[in-house]
């Protein structure tokens, strides 16, 4: 079983690793410091006359009338008014992966929580567990409220949850899994919503699937160059040098590695279609555009969202903002950005291998014998509905704030059906990348020439091996899944 220590940073193969049963370790320290702010709360708490935001108020726009006077009520009063969201659950991977995030921040001792709410989700990760949270609700302003109170209901006992991938009501989940219902009051209850977990885990996941995408089609459009005979001139390094744009320069340096010993066909035109000669520059972008997702996610996985905190050294309890999820909103609209252009490229480059006109005379469809066989048809017809799909979502959710909470949330990111919809579009960009893999599996088959390129032989060899040529037809669904995982997961 895999093993996750909260005393370190989170990373993205953390949140991997969460999807199935892993070992996540509390250690002294992460006790210590979780116990020093439960403290400081009490403290605080004992004080009477020091406000503190859902321990003794009520919550959102009605922070101006106290809460409830028993704290296991209070916590009730936190959960019951969030329990209004709508639509299919969660992705299995995404719900535990913003687990692990929110237990995470809460092990910073920041929060002033229980220390039995981080051994409970701790114990959780061991198991199959997974709370039942619907994907409708979110607006990522004061962290995402509504789904992870059903998370949080779910670990009391209430609601539905899943194991074993069976979902049952909550408490039945519980005794299978072999856990103990969370007992929370108040602070632990809002501590456990009041973050942006679940847009955070969704972004980086999201981020992770396109970046494997992005590899993929980088080592695919070598392959594409090599089956046709391109001339590889419009990777040459002085050419991306002048460009003048870093990641251009990588992503070219990269494909030519892929494409040593290339030797074109002479046949072709003086210059390719963009979506060949332009590729270095558009992956390149891309790649520069990934980076600075790269950069919002490291922070946001090693962020403490949450209000109040709570600084015991100081003496000081803090109200503010830091469950207010507009960089990985903003971080997800690029990444959507990013997979439209990704899958308008793989979209192109299988029009043009199905093309006769600009295939080098391969068949039309790349039919093994056309109007009795139709090869690609059907797959092209497919990536054409998945590009269709991709733009359609592209539309950025950071930019459509609405008022909300008699404007106590004047302002709201929208960070939540970002990192959702980013996490949607990398699994269609996913299918490009198989699409475009068995198309050139079967340009092999119909009469393209054998690599020239080590590197693309041996790609061409594993797609051969593993999808058998179309011919007779048939369905090609499974072998557009299985194609899109072996050139995602080898290229990694």
């Amino acid at each position: 079983m895999p093993d996750i220590d909260l005393a370190a940073p989170l990373c993205p193969a953390d949140l991997h690793s969460a999807a199935t049963p892993v070992s996540v370790r509390v250690d002294a320290s992460v006790r210590d410091r979780v116990e020093r702010g439960r403290g400081f709360l009490r403290d605080v708490l004992d004080e009477k006359e020091r406000p503190v935001y859902g321990a003794t108020t009520g919550f959102g726009a009605l922070v101006g009338f106290a809460g409830r006077e028993e704290e296991a009520d209070q916590c009730d009063n936190t959960l019951a008014h969030l329990g209004a969201g709508q639509g299919p659950d969660l992705p299995h991977d995404v719900t535990r992966a913003a687990l692990l995030v929110r237990v995470w921040s809460l092990a910073q001792g920041l929060s002033g929580v229980s220390a039995h709410v981080i051994d409970g989700l701790a114990a959780m990760f061991a198991t199959t567990f997974v709370p039942a949270v619907p994907r409708y609700g979110s607006v990522g302003a004061s962290g995402d409220l509504i789904p992870l109170a059903y998370a949080t209901q779910a670990l009391r006992g209430r609601g539905h949850a899943y194991v074993e991938g069976r979902r049952m009501p909550a408490a039945d989940a519980l005794r299978q899994a072999g856990l103990s219902p969370l007992a929370l009051d108040g602070r632990d209850a809002l501590a456990l919503v009041n973050g942006t977990s679940l847009t955070t885990a969704a972004t980086a996941l999201a981020l992770d699937s396109v970046r494997a995408s992005h590899r993929a089609i980088q080592a695919l459009t070598c392959l594409l160059a090599d089956l046709l005979g391109c001339d590889p001139g419009f990777l040459d390094p002085r050419l991306l040098t002048a460009y003048g744009h870093r990641g251009a320069a990588d992503v070219a340096d990269g494909m030519r590695k892929t494409l040593s010993g290339m030797r074109p066909s002479g046949t072709r035109a003086l210059q390719e279609p963009y979506s060949i000669r332009c590729s270095p520059q558009l992956l390149g972008a891309a790649e520069d555009a990934l980076r600075y997702v790269d950069g919002v996610v490291d922070a946001d996985l090693s962020s403490v969202s949450d209000n109040p905190l709570f600084f015991p050294g100081d003496d000081l309890v803090v109200h503010g903002g830091n469950f207010f999820g507009q960089p990985a909103a903003f971080a997800s609209d690029v990444l959507a950005m990013v997979t439209a252009q990704l899958g308008n490229l793989a979209e192109r480059q299988l029009d043009l291998l199905v093309d006769p006109a600009r295939n080098g005379g391969l068949p039309p469809m790349l039919a093994a014998g056309p109007g009795r066989q139709h090869g690609m048809q059907g797959v092209q017809l497919a990536t054409t509905a998945f590009v269709s799909e991709i733009r359609r979502a592209a539309v950025p959710a950071g930019m459509q704030s609405l008022p909300t909470n008699l404007h106590n949330q004047d302002v709201v990111p929208f960070g939540t059906q970002a990192a959702l919809r980013a996490h949607d579009m990398a699994a269609l960009l996913r299918l490009l990348c198989g699409s475009l893999a068995v198309g050139l599996r079967q340009a092999a088959h119909v009469g393209a020439r054998r690599p020239t390129a080590p590197g693309c032989g041996t790609l061409l060899d594993a797609l051969s091996e593993a999808i058998p040529p179309v011919d007779p037809d048939r369905p090609l669904d499974a072998d557009v899944r299985k194609a899109a995982d072996l050139v995602t997961a080898t290229l990694a």
